[in-house]
């Protein structure tokens, strides 16, 4: 499955924001956000003339980042939100919340949406008791996931439920950690995702 190979750090500092790709690092001082706040490369530095269409290509970016997925993956959302009923924006990212990596990682079991990713590629995640290995698959409400048993104390699963536990409950998610069961209790609502995107600018490029 294709996938994104740069750099996590570089990644956030071309966005110029922090996009937790590497969990608990990205909240340390070792953050290259905290150390280095400048695009990578030889002109990071340089001023850039910020035009309508490049804060609307960063936003974009910024949200293929966030989520992990590439730009056929990305347009594919995108087609299908602006077809749905209600704000096409707000649509999108209900849709990206939904993937199964990120529940995982919303529910406290993965510390990063990378590792919650490599969590499910691997296996050891179940959506209502049956094995299901593909990232992008698309939770519905009343949708349990659980990590099987043998999985549940590994140690980036313990690290990652320590992290979780002095973190706000998702609204849309009943979690207990203890059993590592997510339960998916309503549809992702905007106010609800708290992500640094402003999804209008990205409704913007693809309506060009």
């Amino acid at each position: 499955m294709a996938r994104n190979l740069e750099p996590s750090c570089k990644q956030c500092r071309r966005e110029g924001v922090k996009l937790f790709l590497k969990g608990a690092r990205c909240e340390s001082d070792k953050c290259a956000m905290e150390r280095r706040a400048y695009p990578p490369g030889e002109h990071g530095r340089g001023r850039v003339k910020e035009t309508e269409y490049l804060l609307q290509l960063r936003e974009k970016q910024k949200a293929k980042r966030i989520y992990g997925v590439l730009e056929r993956q990305f347009r594919n959302y995108y087609g299908r939100a602006s077809r749905q009923k209600g704000i096409t924006g707000e649509n999108l990212l209900a849709l990206l919340e939904s993937r199964l990596d990120n529940v995982v990682y919303r529910g406290g079991l993965a510390s990063s949406r990378q590792d919650a990713r490599q969590l499910v590629r691997h296996g050891h995640v179940t959506v209502n008791g049956r094995k299901v290995d593909i990232p992008s698959y698309e939770v519905k409400v009343g949708d349990v996931i659980e990590l099987k048993e043998k999985s549940r104390d590994m140690v980036r699963v313990l690290q990652a439920v320590r992290l979780a536990e002095g973190r706000p409950v998702v609204p849309w998610l009943r979690v207990d950690l203890d059993k590592r069961r997510i339960e998916v209790v309503a549809r992702p609502r905007r106010e609800d995702i708290d992500i640094p995107v402003k999804e209008h600018l990205i409704v913007e490029l693809y309506s060009k």
